[in-house]
């Protein structure tokens, strides 16, 4: 009987920390299937392969109905620097793994995650806001990079180099660098884990992963899903934070000295800390940071296939992906064109409304300060000029839902042409072809001044 009392110990207290579905009320009779599977989502934070509680706790709430979805594990700077301890301690045990066996755990993570797809997309769209078939798609997207690096793992192949003498032989030898530590936004809150923390976990490394604070509940239960496949305690830890202790947690990740890479998607500004912290210690660092990119139309193009493109590319989980259009360069013979048709497919195709509705294609932005920051790209242009030809303004569903929205008139001088909005506006700059050049890009001239390249 004594011996079965720690188990007992242990399962209680997983119980404890398994976040409880939010009680149901007038939204949550609405979206219907929108209760969180129990059996996934916890609250507190992974460190050593144990749920660690804190003192103090920081809201998830649905971007939707902004009702509460429950309070997960304030970490801090203590929790950073245990997590990064847990993560070294495990480090060389993992890394003497035969490859075969690391090859083995990641597969079977990437097994459950297709198990549990449901209740995995579920959580994304409840924290996220996405609509539920893109969280799907996101799922399926996730566990992917799991099984491409379970292969991976098999192939860590070393190198025999020629040497320039006859006693010599040179040999590479492909060696984990250490600790990683991952820090991932809220836009893809799976997708941008599973990618960082499976190719680190097949080359032999330990990880640390700082999810964004809007959406830290993904990343918590895909450590449900590393301990039932086997993944050794310490190899996967997460640190969820508030958006106050952030600064801080980063800030550890990037200076411990234990940590030997830092892996970070995110916006430019954050990404310019992050560097700075890391320089002390000389950490290898990837980042992938803000986008700006365009979308450019020539009067040769087929109108039908830009605008599906188009639709594509601008709206796709409400334009907040880094790989979402940010402007629209349209040359001025198919210019009107490009637009009515553009205004036409938006206002029939796009459908704004929660994200557990069938229907919707575009679900809310993550906050309100993401909507005021499309709310001051549209006053800005429309100040200087630009027209609204679709959208424009908050949609009647909540604060955080947005029409799609297109401009037309608009120059380069705007903020819209100059920052990543990260919402769901299309600004079209008209583009002229002067006679001799190959393409408006090369002439430099737009429907308003030109401020320089694309």
């Amino acid at each position: 009987m004594a011996s079965l009392l720690p188990q007992r110990i242990a399962a209680a207290r997983r119980r404890l920390l398994r976040l409880p579905p939010p009680a149901p009320g007038p939204a949550a009779a609405r979206r219907g299937s929108s209760a969180l599977p129990a059996a996934l989502v916890r609250r507190g934070g992974l460190v050593g392969g144990r749920w660690l509680e804190t003192p103090a706790a920081f809201p998830v709430q649905d971007p939707a109905s902004g009702e509460e979805l429950g309070r997960v594990a304030d970490c801090g700077p203590a929790e950073a620097r245990a997590a990064v301890r847990a993560a070294h301690e495990a480090g060389a045990a993992w890394g003497r793994l035969p490859a075969k066996e690391r090859s083995g755990r990641l597969r079977r993570w990437y097994e459950l995650m297709l198990e549990n797809k449901d209740e995995l997309a579920r959580i994304i769209t409840a924290e996220n806001g996405k609509p539920l078939k893109e969280a799907q798609g996101e799922i399926l997207y996730s566990a992917s990079f799991l099984e491409w690096f379970a292969e991976e793992a098999r192939r860590v192949y070393g190198d025999v180099i020629p040497a320039s003498a006859k006693d010599r032989r040179i040999l590479v030898l492909k060696q984990p660098v250490g600790v990683a530590a991952i820090i991932t936004p809220w836009n893809f809150p799976s997708a941008m884990i599973t990618r960082k923390v499976g190719a680190a976990l097949a080359a032999g490394c330990t990880v640390v992963v700082k999810p964004a604070e809007d959406t830290p509940l993904s990343a918590l239960a895909l450590g449900e899903l590393a301990n039932q496949a086997g993944i050794p305690a310490g190899v996967y830890n997460v640190v969820p934070c508030s958006r106050q202790q952030a600064p801080a947690v980063g800030e550890v990740l990037c200076t411990d000295p234990l940590v030997a890479k830092i892996s970070f998607t995110g916006s430019t500004a954050t990404g310019k800390i992050l560097l700075k912290h890391a320089a002390g210690t000389v950490k290898r660092v990837s980042m992938e940071l803000g986008g700006h990119a365009p979308f450019i139309v020539f009067d040769s193009a087929d109108v039908d296939r830009a605008v599906a493109g188009a639709l594509a590319s601008k709206y796709r989980n409400s334009g907040q992906t880094c790989v979402c259009t940010n402007r629209f360069l349209v040359q001025k013979g198919i210019h009107d064109k490009f637009v009515e048709k553009f205004a036409k497919a938006i206002e029939r195709e796009l459908h704004v409304g929660n994200g557990f509705d069938a229907k919707t294609t575009q679900g809310p932005l993550i906050n309100e300060k993401a909507v005021e920051k499309v709310e001051r790209h549209i006053n800005d242009a429309v100040s200087q000029g630009a027209s609204v030809v679709t959208g424009g303004k908050r949609h009647s569903l909540g604060k955080n839902f947005f029409e799609p929205t297109l401009l037309s008139n608009v120059t380069t001088k705007m903020l819209c042409t100059q920052e990543e909005t990260f919402g769901p506006l299309a600004p079209v700059i008209k583009i002229f072809l002067l006679p001799g050049s190959s393409s408006d890009l090369e002439s430099g001239r737009t429907a308003g001044s030109w401020n320089g390249r694309c």
